[in-house]
C-alpha cells in the first residue's frame, strides 16, 4: 500500500539527510583553499634592499612611478578549512573559495609545493627577460638581466617583469635600448598580472578579482589584466581602478604609452 505523506512531513524527511550532511561537514575539514588579496611589489624598486631588476651591459633609463606585480594569499595546503569559513568567505568580496587541487598539486607535500612554485617563478623570470629583449630587438648575450623577488612563487608576474625591464632599458619602448625613450608609467602607479611567453603572448592567471583589490589598496589607479579574464576583473573592480585589457607585451606597452599621451586604451 502506498503511503502519501503530507507536504510538511515530506519536506522534513527530505531535509534529514541534508541536515546530517551539514552536521558532519561542520566538524570535518573540506577540500578547499581560501584566498585573499596578497602583497604587491614594485618591479622598478627594491625588494628587501635589493633591486628587483638589475641590468648590466647596456645603459638604463631613469624610472618614475611604480609597476606593481600582484599576488594572492592562500591558506596552506595542509590547513583544515571548515564549513563555517567556507560559507563566510562566499559572502565576502575580499575572499575566494577554490578547490584545493586547483591551487596546489594533489599529493605533494608543503615543501614540494613551495619548491614547485619557486621553480615556476624562476622559469617565468627567464622567459620574461627573453620576451623583453625580443621586444627591444636586443641580444641576451650582450645584456645581463638579473631578477630578484623573495618569498613569491608562481608565473603570474611574468608580464610585469618584462615591462620593468623595458622601462629600465628603453622607457616607453620608443627608444632603441640607449635610454632615449620616455617613462612607461607616466609617474602613475600601474598594477597588473599575467604570464608571459618569449614571443610576448600574455596568458591568464588566477585570482584576478583579489589582485585588483590588492592593487587599489596599494595605490594603483590602472590595472593591466589578461583580456580573457576581463569579466572576472570587472565583477569586483574596486572604485578608482581603471582596467586595461592586454593580450601581448606589445599591446601592454602601447596602452601605457597611450595613457601617458591621453589616448584611448582597450578597456574591459
Amino acid at each position: 500500500m502506498a503511503i502519501r505523506l503530507s507536504r510538511p512531513r515530506t519536506l522534513a524527511l527530505c531535509a534529514l539527510p541534508v541536515l546530517a550532511l551539514f552536521g558532519t561537514a561542520a566538524f570535518a575539514p573540506l577540500p578547499f583553499t581560501v584566498a585573499q588579496p596578497g602583497t604587491t611589489a614594485d618591479v622598478l624598486g627594491k625588494d628587501k634592499g635589493t633591486p628587483v631588476i638589475t641590468i648590466k651591459g647596456a645603459p638604463t633609463h631613469p624610472t618614475d612611478g611604480k609597476l606593481l606585480m600582484t599576488t594572492i594569499l592562500a591558506t596552506a595546503p595542509t590547513a583544515d578549512i571548515g564549513i563555517g569559513e567556507v560559507v563566510d568567505s562566499w559572502f565576502r568580496t575580499d575572499r575566494a573559495v577554490m578547490p584545493r587541487d586547483s591551487v596546489y598539486p594533489t599529493g605533494d607535500s608543503e615543501k614540494e609545493i613551495e619548491q614547485h612554485n619557486l621553480k615556476d617563478m624562476k622559469e617565468s623570470q627567464d622567459v620574461a627577460v627573453d620576451a623583453a629583449l625580443n621586444y627591444l630587438d636586443m641580444k641576451p648575450g650582450s645584456v645581463d638581466v638579473t631578477l630578484h623577488l623573495a618569498d613569491v612563487g608562481g608565473p603570474s608576474a611574468g608580464l610585469f617583469f618584462s615591462l620593468g625591464i623595458i622601462d629600465k632599458l628603453s622607457g616607453d619602448g620608443t627608444g632603441d635600448g640607449d635610454g632615449s625613450g620616455g617613462g612607461l608609467t607616466g609617474g602613475r602607479t600601474i598594477a597588473g598580472t599575467g604570464t608571459i611567453e618569449a614571443d610576448g603572448t600574455v596568458g591568464a592567471v588566477g585570482g584576478v578579482s583579489l589582485k585588483t583589490q590588492a592593487a587599489r589598496r596599494d595605490g594603483a589607479t590602472v590595472f593591466l589584466v589578461p583580456k580573457a579574464e576581463c569579466k572576472q576583473a570587472k565583477a569586483e573592480r574596486p572604485e578608482g581602478l581603471r582596467l586595461v585589457a592586454v593580450t601581448t607585451l606589445k599591446s601592454a606597452v602601447s596602452s601605457l604609452r597611450a595613457l601617458e599621451q591621453g589616448g584611448s586604451v582597450p578597456g574591459c
